[in-house]
Order: structure tokens, then sequence, then C-alpha cells
């Protein structure tokens, strides 16, 4: 019996308490993963040794065959895990099991529902690791050594997963880790060699450090009766133990990648497709590439973790190697194992390598090209869309050589159906544009009812030319790198002169011309007595319901854009928008009729509206309603 030293208690992080409580509660339905995840993090330290062990070959100390062991005591109802990998020291210990390193994990935390069908979903999501071990046990004990230290270094971990746990040094002849669960009445299940058994091959038969159970062997007589006493304990690899990636793509069954998904991704939802690719010639690596089913919560957090599982020649490099995908593919998960790069290869030296370049070149176009496949089948691909849309759509901005592979996965809501579902690609709108058509006409705007709503639309509506409705923070930014898509250029129906091209025959045009004549002294009157307050007055042909609309020049930052910038501290010089007034409406006709103070305040109450329509903001809100008041009451 080892005896402990310098023993403490201490308390879970608070996320953790609340975490292990949701935990067991609702993922009761799903509590076999607990072993997936346990081998998946034994598999993990086994590579880090591996490669530790590059630069100093001692680290094995005397046992390179590196392994994972499962063995249960039906009895004392525990079942144990342990490996020979990299093993923790004291501050290991507490850093890995005390608390989430993981950013995202307040988020996560309020997303939480109570609901448990919900709840289980999304604990998935996060990731469970080695909390997953309370689904089934009571009472964790954790022993051992970081590899290179010296015996007295081994370190016990106990916890019952109720708020602490207790660390104490202890004497640990070999290094690695052991994980002893000690189950629950409701969990003796496990405690059952077969059980185990088909656990380790239904979730963990891709890993590529060999799972291994005892195996009792007893010798028998010339009749065929066992010897009594005769009893040998031997251990069999249970799980295929070869590189899942190394396999040819015919010989690996979908059941196969869904479970190497999961391992990756630390994720209990299939994904939504792969990519299984072999490369050889210049470059020589493979590579197996995941689109999720599921958004992890850090997605949009710029410093969260990303990118593809690096192997040289098999031998693990890295976690989220995310040289080799660009940022707008982050949430892409999988493995690159390659020849081309040295073993001793850092994060460092992956920036100044110009075969990583060659490689993310290759993966990229490889990412695309199965989104693409993706995408013809709509249901799948509309699910994609919904979570990782805003995403791709950096695309066009971070990766000019693929912009128009990325234009055409992009998707947008629609005046075609009018719906907020972002499910029409720019491809449907270019076959559906009317004869004469030269256009892509967008709108943008703060909401999707703000957008579908805008008088700018008037007389798309009109005349059945289909417009894009833009509501997503990104999307003018997304349009500022978006210039053209099938040679056919985008045009903002908020910026610029109105150009229906072809579609306004001449007899339309000309008559849109006498009618701006006529009013030429109804503009100038307008434009005098808004002042500084616009840029121009024009009179317009765009608008069929609404009396006025503002218009901003068409190389100009729109509004939204605007407010995002100056929300986030950034001062921009004040643009004055241009004021386009509908001859035939009966607010413009009566403010052509108005006279002195009247024709002020109904000029400035039209410019105000126009602005609100846009969902812009008012200087001065309370000075608008003095001035509707004034003429309402008159």
């Amino acid at each position: 019996m080892t005896t402990a030293t310098h023993e403490e208690t201490l308390g879970f992080q608070t996320e953790v308490k609340q975490l292990l409580n949701l935990m067991i509660h609702s993922l009761y339905s799903n509590r076999e993963i607990f072993l997936r995840e346990l081998i998946s993090n034994a598999a993990d330290a086994c590579d880090k040794l591996r490669y530790a062990a590059l630069d100093n070959d001692a680290l094995y100390e005397g046992d390179s065959e590196l392994r994972i062991e499962i063995e249960h005591d039906r009895d004392a109802n525990t079942i144990t895990l342990r490996d020979n990998g990299i093993g923790m020291n004291r501050e290991d210990v507490i850093a890995n099991l005390g608390t989430i390193a993981r950013s995202g994990t307040a988020e996560f935390l309020k997303q939480l529902s109570g609901e448990q069908q919900k709840d289980a979903k999304l604990i998935g999501q996060f990731g469970v690791g080695f909390y997953s071990g309370f689904i089934v046990a009571d009472e964790v004990s954790v022993r051992t050594r970081k590899s290179g230290t010296a015996a007295s270094e081994g370190v016990e971990w106990r916890s019952k997963g109720e708020g602490e746990f207790t660390v104490a040094d202890i004497e640990l002849d070999v290094h690695g880790t052991e994980i002893t669960l000690h189950l629950k009445d409701d969990a003796k299940e496990f405690a059952d060699d077969y059980r185990l058994q088909s656990l380790v091959r239904k979730y963990s038969d891709h890993i590529e450090v060999p799972v291994r159970m005892p195996k009792v062997e007893t010798a028998k007589d010339d009749d065929g009766n066992e010897i009594e006493g005769s009893e040998v304990t031997t251990w069999e690899t249970v799980n295929e133990a070869t590189a899942l990636w190394a396999r040819p793509k015919s010989e690996v069954s979908d059941d196969e990648y869904k479970a190497f998904y999961k391992h990756v991704a630390h994720d209990f939802s299939d994904p939504l497709t792969w990519s299984h690719n072999k490369v050889e010639g210049k470059l020589e690596y493979t590579s197996l590439l995941y689109v999720p089913g599921r958004a992890p919560f850090d997605m949009f957090d710029r410093d969260g973790s990303r990118g593809v599982k690096l192997y040289v020649q098999r031998v693990f490099i890295m976690d989220d190697a995310e040289q080799f995908l660009p940022l707008y593919l982050r949430f892409i998960k999988g493995v690159l194992d390659t020849r081309d790069l040295s073993l001793n290869v850092s994060r460092e030296l992956l920036q100044q390598d110009p075969k990583v370049d060659k490689i993310k070149g290759a993966l990229t176009k490889r990412a695309l090209d199965m989104l693409k496949k993706l995408s013809k089948d709509s249901e799948q691909y509309q699910t994609f869309w919904n979570t990782f849309g805003s995403v791709l759509k950096e695309g066009p901005g971070e990766d000019f050589a693929n912009r128009e592979k990325v234009a055409g996965l992009l998707r947008f809501a629609s005046t075609h159906t009018d719906t907020a579902a972002q499910e029409h690609s720019l491809a449907d709108y270019v076959e559906r544009m009317k004869e004469g058509q030269k256009k892509i006409y967008y709108v943008v705007a703060d909401s999707f009812n703000a957008a579908k709503n805008s008088p700018h639309l008037e007389i798309f509506r009109k005349k059945g030319i289909e417009v894009l409705l833009l509501s997503d923070r990104i999307d003018e930014w997304l349009m500022s790198h978006l210039t053209e898509f099938d040679d056919k250029s985008f045009a903002d129906v908020a910026k610029g002169e109105l150009d229906l091209g072809d579609v306004e025959d001449e007899a339309e045009k000309k008559a849109q011309e006498e009618t701006a004549k006529a009013k030429e002294d109804l503009v100038k009157r307008v434009k005098e007595a808004l002042s500084d307050g616009v840029q121009e007055v024009k009179i317009t042909h765009r608008l069929t319901d609404s009396p006025a609309c503002v218009v901003l020049p068409e190389h100009e930052m729109g509004y939204q854009m605007r407010r995002i910038m100056e929300a986030a501290g950034q001062k921009l010089p004040e643009v004055k928008p241009i004021l386009e007034l509908n001859p035939n409406h009966a607010l413009v006709a009566r403010l052509e009729s108005a006279e002195g103070d009247l024709f002020g305040q109904l000029a400035h109450i039209l410019l105000d509206q126009a602005i609100i329509a846009e969902g812009g903001h008012l200087d001065d809100p309370a000075a608008y309603v003095k001035r509707l008041n004034n003429v309402l009451t008159a």
C-alpha cells in the first residue's frame, strides 16, 4: 500500500460543479460514451509521449510499447483504465482535472435549459472528456506520474463529483495514468468483459494505440477438460489498432468514419459529411476532413481552438494545427498526415515552411469541394448553412483565390419567397433574372423585417425583379468584397443611381426625365429648407408607396456598417444622405403646395421618416416629434 503525502482537498471550478451535476442527470441515456471519452484521452496521452520521445528517448523509461489497458473487478464493482502515455505532474492534475480549460464555458452554461434531452445534446456539443466518468461512477480516482520524473513524484486524485477533490503525492513506479471508476449501483452492467469489449469495438476501434483487456486461458487435458490451477492471464488487443486514415477508403465503413469523427471532435453527434483523400507526387499526405453537424461554443472566439490534428508519418505532432485551413473554414475538423514535414516541426516552423502553403491551398479546395457536394442535398446543406453560414461569409474577404467557389456556396434570403430563411444561392438568383436585367440587386438592413419592408424595394416589387435581403452583421462587409458572380455585378438598391438596365423601356425613362424637370422648383425649395441636412435632393421613380427615401453615394459605407463601427468606438466622418422624393405621393403634393414654416416642417418630417424607414437613428428625435405634432394640429 503506497503512503500518500502532501494531501490537500480543493474545490472544483464553479462551472465544473454545474457541468457534473447536469451530466449525471442529463446524459443517462448516453452513459456508455464515458469509455470512449476516457480511451480518447488515453490515446492522446500516448501520442504526446511518442512525440516528446523523438527528442528524448529516455522518456519511454524502457517501455516503448504504448498501450491502453482496461480491466474490471466485478466484486469491487470497479473499472480500471490505464495508459503508459505522457502522464501528469501535480500541477497538471490540478489544472486538467479541477477546471475546464476551454473558452466558452460561461456561454455554454447560459444555453442549458434544464430539459434533459436538450441539455444532453448541448453537453455533447461542448465535449465532456474526463468528467464523463461521473456518469457511471459515484467516485473516481486517478493515479498518475509524468514520464521522465522520479517515482516519488506520482500523484493521486480522488473525487466523488460533489464539489471538491483531493490531491496527494504518492510513490509510483510506472509512468502514465490509471483511472479507477467506482461504479454506481445502477451501472454494474459495465463491469462485464463482453460489455466493455463491445463498447471498445463500437466507439474506439479506430484508435491507433492498442486497447487491451485481460483474457484468462486454461489448459485442457486429452479429453478436453480444463485443468484446475492452469489458468494463465494474457492481454488481448480488442480494437483494430491501425490509423483509420491510413486504411483504403473501400475498407472503412460509414460507421467507422462517424466513430472516428467523434474521437477527433469530442462530439457525440454525427458529422454532416466527410472527405478522405490520399495524395502522392510532389507532396505526399493523407487528409480526412469532416463537416460537423453542430457549432462549438467558441466558434466566434478568434483565440478558440481550431484546425486539424497533424501527424507526420503517423507520429502525432499537434492538435489544432490551424495553419492548414483558412480562418473562414475553422469549423472543419479532421486529420492531416504528411511525409513532407520534419518530425520536430513546431507552430513557428509551420509558419515559415512553403510546403505548408501548398498543402493549405489543396486542403482548402478539398474542403470547398466537399461543401459543394453537400450542397446537392438541399436539406443537409440548409442544416450546415444555418449553423456555419455566417462563418463561411468571411471567405470572399479572406480568400481571393477561391472567392468564386465560396460565392457559389453562399445562401441568402430573397424577395422571391419573402421568408427569413437563407436558402437561395446566387446561381438560383441568376437563373431567375428577368430579361434585360444585368445586375444582382440586394439591400442591407439591421433585421430581416427592415430589409423586407425597405422602401427601396418598391419599384423592384412592381417590376417583379428579385432582390436579396441581407441582415446579418457581416453582410455589408461581405458585399464590399464580393464584386461579381457569373459575370454579373452586384448593386446595392439603397446606394447611388437606380439602374434597372433594359428592364425599363425608353418611354418610361423619358417620362421620368420629364417629371424630374417639372419638379425642379420643388427640389430646389426642399434643398434650401433642409440646408446642410442633406447632400442632395432628387425626384425618384424607385418609390411607389412611400413619399421619400434616403440614398447613400454608391461607394459610401452603409448605415449598418457605420453603426457597427461606431459601436466599436471607431470615429467616422459624417455622411449626408441624398433625399429622393416620390412625385406621385399625396404627402409630396401637400409639401409642394405648402408655404412658410409648414413647408420647412414637412420637408424635415419627410427626411426624418425616410431615415427611420432605413433603420437609421435621428440625432434629435424630440424635434421630429414636435414638428409632427405641429403639422397634425395645424
